[in-house]
């Protein structure tokens, strides 16, 4: 008995000492947890001695306790603002009736709470110290204690602020040097997370005279790249050199407007816009224009030679065709499936410009010739384009129609049945196709085709009198001989490319 008594007892005191070193190593977890990771933020928690927000001394405040202050400096000191902006010789005035108070600072006020209440023992010991020693000053942003002025900030922006202008092409194509480079222009960038902080500490400092933080920006394009991306890229000529004076004037008036034209990328260019209405008031003149495959007078005439000079040197530079369109008979100066026909209303000529650079436009006028020349950014080197029309077939006119002069309005050329006067020779048609070749080094490396078109035949017309010859009248002799319906044969076809400048 006496031995199961002393059991007893030893493992009660065991027990009790399990039961005392768990709790002392609880407690100490404890204590070690407060000790090294350090207290959490709560509301009664103080900024540290030596902490200024805003110019206002918050230390040993709690949060809602400098919350009040700030709020009352800063509603106290709203009406007293007038900021001046200036920039070089311009300024910009900012009073406290052009703002509203909003206090949203309860951000910047967590932020600076946390800074030095967060970390062990020794972190929050280094920074209290560097706080008491240096002082800790933040300003909260401007924008979060008045409203309005982000709206003002920006208009003065708006106004302050230029774009950068890189190097200038000058194009002036009556003159020597064509070509001058004007300099670039840096742009005026505001440093606005600069000018924010500014802002802030003028309302600490009383402060109200800023000088609003620029920066230049500089062009990224530099003159020798300009210089670089000038080329002739093609030029064309048409014959003039048989026509009326009158058409003459018409082409070199139309040509000239587009003398100097500078097309900036992007930019689409419509022919009829730019030569305007062919009226006596715009100065054009009368001269022979093609109606309904007849040659008849109109105001105008000779226009659609310049936008056919305008198309092939367009095609010949790669520039990009959004309209073309072309005549009801072929145009005597180019080949077939290579004119332009231009009229007010239904049919015009518009191009644009999908080169990353400019392209210029040049035109050279004199008695004989009308010439367009296209500058720009240079064809790849050794490539060159050429043109190529095809003749797929000739489609065959329908012979001579006689009519009846029964209004009589050719009574100086024939009066009677079985006289004949000829108003019109049978003109053939044709279908061809107009090509652009890619010759590369004198080699074709790319064809492709751009055109296929149909000129429609034009019957002749032979005019008859209507009088019946009376008894004992003789006609003279008439030399006008019947033209039958076209039979299509391999010299006509020969004969036709030969005429039409066909490969």
């Amino acid at each position: 008995m006496k031995s199961s008594v002393k059991v007893n007892k030893s493992n009660k005191k065991l027990s009790i000492l399990w039961l005392i070193i768990v709790a002392f190593i609880a407690v100490s977890l404890l204590l070690f947890c407060q000790f090294y990771f350090g207290d959490s933020i709560n509301s009664k928690s103080t900024f540290y001695p030596n902490t200024f927000i805003n110019g206002v001394d918050v230390s040993g405040l709690t949060k809602a306790e400098a919350s009040n202050v700030i709020q009352e400096n800063f509603i106290s000191n709203k009406d007293n603002i007038n900021i001046t902006l200036k920039s070089k010789d311009k300024t910009w005035n900012i009073t406290g009736e052009d703002l509203s108070y909003i206090g949203n600072f309860n951000p910047t006020l967590d932020e600076v709470m946390q800074y030095g209440h967060e970390g062990n023992i020794f972190e929050k010991k280094k920074l209290s110290n560097k706080i008491k020693k240096e002082g800790l000053n933040v300003n909260i942003p401007i924008e979060d204690v008045y409203g309005g002025f982000n709206d003002k900030i920006e208009t003065i922006i708006g106004e302050l602020e230029t774009a950068p202008k890189p190097s200038k092409i000058e194009f002036n194509p009556n003159s020597e040097n064509m070509f001058n480079i004007l300099p670039p222009q840096n742009g005026l960038i505001v440093n606005k997370d600069e000018l924010k902080k500014m802002l802030s500490s003028a309302l600490n400092e009383k402060n109200f005279d800023i000088e609003i933080p620029i920066v230049e920006v500089l062009p990224q394009e530099d003159l020798q790249s300009l210089q670089n991306k000038i080329a002739i890229r093609s030029s064309f000529s048409t014959d003039y050199s048989k026509s009326t004076s009158d058409r003459k004037y018409n082409i070199k008036m139309a040509l000239s407007k587009f003398n100097g034209m500078i097309i900036e990328p992007g930019q689409e260019v419509s022919f009829n816009s730019i030569t305007g209405a062919r009226t006596k008031d715009n100065g054009y003149k009368t001269a022979k224009i093609i109606i309904g495959g007849k040659y008849v007078d109109g105001v105008g005439g000779g226009v659609c030679q310049a936008s056919t000079t305008l198309y092939n040197a367009l095609i010949l530079a790669d520039v990009d065709i959004l309209q073309v369109n072309h005549h009801t008979l072929p145009a005597s100066y180019v080949p077939l499936s290579f004119d332009a026909m231009v009229s007010e209303g239904y049919a015009d000529l518009v191009f644009k410009n999908t080169l990353e650079t400019p392209i210029f436009i040049k035109t050279i006028c004199d008695d004989k010739t009308a010439t367009v020349q296209i500058y720009g950014q240079p064809l790849e080197e050794g490539v060159t384009l050429k043109a190529r029309a095809e003749l797929v077939k000739i489609i065959p006119h329908g012979g001579d129609d006689i009519i009846k002069d029964v209004k009589n309005e050719y009574g100086d050329k024939v009066l009677y049945k079985g006289e004949y006067y000829r108003l019109k020779f049978p003109q053939e048609g044709y279908e061809s196709k107009g090509y652009i070749q890619k010759i590369k080094n004198g080699e074709i490396i790319e064809e492709k085709e751009i055109r296929h078109d149909k000129y429609l035949p034009q019957n002749g017309i032979i005019v008859e009198g209507n009088y019946t010859l009376e008894e004992g009248m003789t006609l003279p002799a008439n030399n006008v001989k019947y033209i039958p319906p076209q039979k299509v044969t391999e010299e006509n076809e020969k004969n036709a490319k030969m005429r039409w400048n066909m490969n």
